[in-house]
């Protein structure tokens, strides 16, 4: 963070000198690079600030280097400003910024194109992929997401595995992100089906030795694809390899490291293990589900991510009715009443209607077994 501060800095002193009515040209590369650092900056820090900057920085630097004056330039910062609208429309409500990421993308393969710069039209077709499968999560129908799907398997008609693996692995696994957000949406499987072959493409290049966090990610979007699938299907075959694909990612994703994405994985653990333990008789899965939530919970904490806290605290109170119910054990379901309480305070406080009519008749179950 430090040398990108001094980044800023030095990029901002430069524009004392390199004036827009002195050197426009000079003046609109160089608000290009100090977009760049605060985008970079943005990127790791919370908050929008940094990346608002970083918008403004690159609209400034359009305004010389114009589409008929450098055209590559202006769609190189085209590409630029769709990654800081997009970050920024991840972290926000609503669609407004990512709508706007995906026309500064447009913008930018107009002079981008395939023929002229085939790798640079590659990335921003995968740029474009990413923000339009954000879009497509937030809004009804599948519509964002398959132009998203198509966008993906466009860019990797350039960014092959035998000329840039890593960036062939990347878009591979943000093309099964994109397919498994269809598939969650479509009946049947078979988005589902070529999500996990595209996570599974991605871990030929994407290794543990090579890329580790990524690996892992990696690891826990298959777990995830893996896991709908076997919702889906009877036996418990893709559930036993969901299982292991989350096993798989928290040897990466530790704690110490990544406290978050380790809650992350240890939630959807916990979610494989309790549809596992659902279809199983005995308890063993169905208490290592509730072990992986509790697991969550101590960095899933309400303070930092209420609502996360409130998603894990609902599945917690599932898994412990699940189990109360084998074992006829009222402290479980005290225990549940517990969590489930706790989820439905956060969800009230944020208003979120859908959530609060899941957990309302969830809590009302838990009560009727109570009664009995």
């Amino acid at each position: 963070m430090a040398r990108l501060e001094e980044a800023v800095d030095a990029y901002r002193a430069a524009l004392t000198e390199w004036t827009r009515e002195r050197v426009p040209l000079n003046w609109a590369g160089t608000q290009n690079n100090l977009a760049n650092a605060l985008w970079a900056l943005g990127a790791r820090a919370s908050g929008t600030a940094r990346l608002e900057e970083a918008v403004d920085a690159y609209r400034a630097a359009l305004t010389e280097w114009t589409r008929e004056r450098v055209p590559l330039d202006w769609a190189a910062t085209q590409n630029n400003l769709g990654n800081a609208l997009w970050a920024l429309g991840a972290r926000a409500s609503g669609t407004a910024r990512l709508e706007e990421a995906v026309d500064a993308y447009r913008a930018a393969l107009l002079e981008r194109t395939r023929a002229r710069v085939p790798l640079d039209w590659a990335g921003t077709q995968n740029n474009l992929g990413n923000a339009l499968q954000t879009l497509g999560a937030r809004a009804s129908g599948t519509a964002r997401l398959e132009e998203a799907v198509d966008a993906h398997r466009a860019a990797l008609s350039e960014l092959t595995r035998e000329r840039v693996p890593l960036d062939w692995a990347a878009t591979q696994n943000n093309l099964g992100a994109a397919l498994w957000a269809l598939g969650e949406r479509a009946s049947g499987t078979a988005w589902l089906e070529e999500a996990v072959d595209a996570y599974r493409a991605a871990l030929l290049e994407l290794t543990r030795e090579r890329v580790p966090l990524d690996w892992a990610t990696t690891q826990n979007n298959l777990g995830a694809a893996l896991r709908t699938l076997g919702a889906r299907e009877s036996g418990t075959t893709r559930l036993e390899e969901a299982v292991d694909a989350y096993r798989a990612a928290l040897t990466e994703w530790t704690r110490e490291c990544v406290p978050l994405n380790w809650a992350l994985t240890q939630n959807n653990f916990g979610a494989a293990l309790q549809a596992l333990g659902e279809r199983a008789s005995g308890t063993a899965r169905l208490e290592e589900a509730v072990d992986a939530y509790r697991a969550s919970l101590t960095e899933w904490t309400r303070e930092r991510v209420p609502l996360d806290w409130a998603m894990s605290q609902n599945n917690l109170a599932i898994a412990l009715l699940t189990l109360a119910e084998r074992m006829s054990d009222r402290g479980l379901l005290s225990e549940a009443l517990a969590a489930v309480d706790g989820a439905l305070e956060v969800y009230t406080e944020a208003g979120a209607e859908f959530y609060i009519e899941k957990v309302t008749s969830l809590r009302e179950r838990i009560l009727t077994a109570l009664s009995r």
